[in-house]
């Protein structure tokens, strides 16, 4: 999996802070944001989405390219639905290379990953077989979920933090945690303020899960590493 941030909304801290201060400001926001530190950015920022007022970081955008990642968890992704997606297509891009995602569970159980592996071989032998003789289009239905796809996605920062929110918890799906992890840790690196307490819910209080809680809150801005989230892949909730 790779995740690379492309483009985001130049001083986004500051962007969101200084429209914040225009609602409640004679002035309008382009002589705000030159008067606005960083300082400034995070004391305002706080304050209103405090308040609940999210709708002044709607106004820094975030693009991320998100490459190797499987079909099956590209099917949740666009489920949040304030983002704009563009995925590579199975029409016009040939699929002859059999390449998809092995889940940690599969990859430690010997017998499992030769089923998986053999269902695998199957399906892109017959997908290359099919190729020859009908459309790719029709031929890419018997790729499995698995199927290694890319993604470029753009967030505004609500949705992102409701994003977040969801998919860092313990209990997503364990690719799709993975990658919103990385997401959060390359916007943290140009957006420090907005993001400073973004993630899953227990950063911020209690477990929103309720009775589906893990037990295993996170620790308010931690960041588990790559290796930490496959292994806890491997743990049934």
């Amino acid at each position: 999996m790779k995740v690379v941030l492309l483009n985001y909304t130049k001083n986004p801290d500051q962007i969101c802070a200084a429209a914040a201060q225009s609602c409640y400001s004679e002035k309008g926001a382009a002589e705000l944001f030159e008067k606005t530190s960083d300082e400034k950015a995070k004391k305002m920022i706080k304050k209103v989405v405090g308040m609940g007022h999210l709708s002044v970081v709607e106004h820094a955008h975030f693009t991320f390219s998100v490459e190797g990642v499987s079909r099956s968890l590209t099917h949740q992704l666009v489920r949040h639905r304030v983002a704009s997606y563009s995925q590579q297509s199975q029409r016009y891009v040939s699929m002859d290379k059999a390449e998809y995602v092995l889940p940690p569970s599969i990859k430690g159980d010997p017998d499992a990953r030769r089923l998986y592996t053999k269902t695998m071989d199957d399906s892109w032998r017959a997908y290359r077989a099919l190729a020859k003789s009908v459309p790719k289009e029709d031929a890419r239905y018997v790729l499995p979920n698995a199927c290694h796809t890319n993604i470029t996605v753009t967030m505004n920062a609500r949705e992102l933090w409701h994003f977040f929110n969801l998919r860092c918890c313990r209990r997503a799906q364990w690719e799709i945690r993975m990658m919103a992890w990385k997401m959060l840790g390359e916007a943290k690196k140009v957006a420090p303020i907005l993001f400073e307490n973004a993630g899953p819910g227990c950063f911020r209080g209690p477990c929103p899960e309720g009775e589906y809680a893990c037990g295993r809150p996170y620790k308010k801005g931690e960041m588990p590493s790559e290796e930490e989230m496959l292994v806890e892949s491997l743990k049934p909730e």
